[in-house]
């Protein structure tokens, strides 16, 4: 007769079973942390509650920086072609927050438009106000590298007083709004304007929690020479060190992100490997977006229950009559030894907590009388949220990765170097000589032959134990030289002759020279007689 009482039980001990990873964040935030976030009004201190399209956006890259540093030269550098709404100029010239985003026609929707979307994940933007609506349009156009991931393009910061008065909403505020929901915040510097004004130091403190997300654009890097971009560099470094409270050093790509000629190309090579190594790290973000979001999600649940102990511990020291205007202020004050207190009761790491002075100033506003006292319950749920649903979900993260390994970011500038001549390392290194009609080791091989020849080769071949005699010389580990013999022995019978020899000594110059060893030895590299055999 009461046989579902039974059924419930084993449905909340049993982790859920979901479909795909963007499925079970929604469910999981909608079942069991969206009630914990209600009940203690986090959504008031600090972030408002999501939505399904904050699960369903493609991924988001933010950029920040103050004025004229080439953040919207970027975005079209990115898309090789304009967007609506794009002015580029020496002055301030973006004064609104552009989201750059995939449509079927180009078009301009202004913020008022944007935040009654339900499609995209704007909506709650709508708190900041019309200051900041009028400020915030959605730039749509057919492009194929939107259809990967949107950008966010941002005022540019200014120094001084001026702009904090006059923007009329909390610029600081809405940043942190969207670095909570961005997959990659780009830090835009110019080589020849590295102060850091005030508004900037406090957007990049206000960037705090995301620091995982965040890369530094050292731009403009081919406008001064070799040895002042050393000193420029060291001094961005020095400036970021004491912003960014972290330990490990925050990664720099140094470049010139536009399509000009380089003003003075020395560089170039460094310019190009760096590019490269960016552009590696915005194609990844549509293959890590799930991680993130479940990253992100896992994040929000830690605090919201940090946050559900602090509202409960304060409801609970409140006088039930008298005299709660001066218990609310003693709390306020005494907050630090409140955090200490829940630290040591639950085991809590003290990373876990939100900062302490903005949250005595978030709390001198609110009435402690309508606070909620702890109900373990809701707390027990986001426990096993974590504990199961959250592990069940990683292995769907997993399987989805395996099943898109090579879902990546295509189109624009990520097409330019990724074929032909002008791809990164074309002809330099193991792929010297990619086009030539001759062999290319067969410059150097009458060096290499009379090496060959003082080892004491029998029918035409020396042995593994002699020719490590000459390959040690190069001073390489072994295990270099032992992936060296593997791509020059060709014919596996443990000895070499003198192609095989010189082919050898032709890999041993490329480590040298810095560059890296292919896996496989390449068509081009394969020795003339050698070409039948492996055909």
């Amino acid at each position: 007769m009461f046989s579902w009482l039974g059924t419930d039980d084993r449905r909340r001990k049993d982790p859920e079973v979901f479909q795909t990873v963007s499925e079970g964040l929604k469910k999981l935030y909608k079942s069991k942390l969206l009630p914990l976030e209600e009940h203690y009004k986090f959504h008031e201190f600090h972030s408002p509650a999501l939505e399904d399209a904050d699960f369903d956006n493609k991924p988001m890259v933010l950029l920040v920086g103050q004025y004229s540093t080439g953040k919207t030269t970027f975005i079209r550098y990115l898309l090789e072609q304009d967007f609506p709404g794009m002015r580029i100029g020496p002055e301030p010239t973006t004064d609104s927050f552009i989201a750059v985003m995939q449509g079927d026609v180009e078009g301009i929707v202004p913020g008022n438009a944007l935040v009654v979307d339900p499609k995209k994940p704007f909506r709650k933007l709508n708190a900041f106000g019309n200051a900041f609506l009028n400020r915030f349009v959605c730039a749509q156009l057919p492009n194929p590298v939107l259809e990967s991931i949107s950008v966010i393009d941002t005022p540019g910061i200014l120094s001084g007083e001026k702009q904090r008065i006059s923007r009329g909403y909390d610029f600081a505020a809405v940043l942190e709004w969207f670095a909570e929901r961005v997959d990659r915040i780009i830090l835009l510097f110019d080589a020849h304007k590295l102060d850091i004004s005030d508004e900037f130091s406090e957007v990049i403190k206000a960037l705090k929690n995301h620091e995982d997300k965040m890369r530094v654009v050292l731009n403009k890097a081919d406008q001064i020479e070799t040895q002042q971009l050393m000193r420029v560099y060291g001094a961005l470094m020095w400036s970021l060190g004491k912003i960014v409270n972290t330990p490990e050093v925050i990664r720099v790509y140094i470049g010139s992100f536009w399509s000009h000629p380089l003003l003075i190309p020395d560089n170039r090579k460094l310019f190009e490997a760096e590019e490269q190594d960016l552009f590696r790290d915005i194609q990844s973000l549509p293959r890590n977006a799930a991680l993130r979001k479940l990253n992100d999600l896992i994040k929000r649940a830690r605090l919201a229950k940090v946050h559900a102990y602090i509202i409960s511990s304060l409801k609970k020291e409140m006088p039930s009559v008298f005299g709660k205007d001066n218990k609310k202020k003693e709390l306020v004050n005494n907050l630090g030894e409140i955090y200490a207190r829940i630290e040591r009761e639950h085991q809590i790491s003290p990373g876990d907590f939100p900062n302490l002075r903005k949250m005595q100033d978030q709390l001198q506003a609110q009435d402690f009388s309508k606070f909620q006292p702890l109900k373990s319950k809701l707390l027990e749920t986001v426990e096993d949220m974590l504990a199961n649903d959250i592990a069940q979900l990683m292995v769907l993260v997993r399987q989805e990765e395996s099943q898109r390994p090579t879902q990546m970011v295509k189109g624009g500038a990520f097409e330019g170097t990724l074929h032909g001549p002008f791809g990164h390392g074309y002809g330099e290194g193991a792929g010297e000589g990619i086009d030539d009609a001759e062999w290319v080791v067969a410059r150097d091989k009458p060096m290499y032959d009379e090496i060959f020849y003082t080892l004491s080769p029998v029918d035409g071949k020396i042995t593994g134990a002699n020719a490590k005699k000459e390959m040690v010389r190069s001073k390489l580990p072994n295990t270099v030289l032992g992936k060296i013999w593997k791509l020059a022995d060709i014919d596996k019978d443990g000895m070499l002759d003198d192609e095989e020899f010189a082919l050898a000594n032709h890999l041993i110059k490329v480590k040298l020279e810095g560059h890296e060893l292919p896996n496989e030895l390449p068509s081009h590299l394969l020795p003339p007689s050698k070409r039948k055999v492996t055909e």
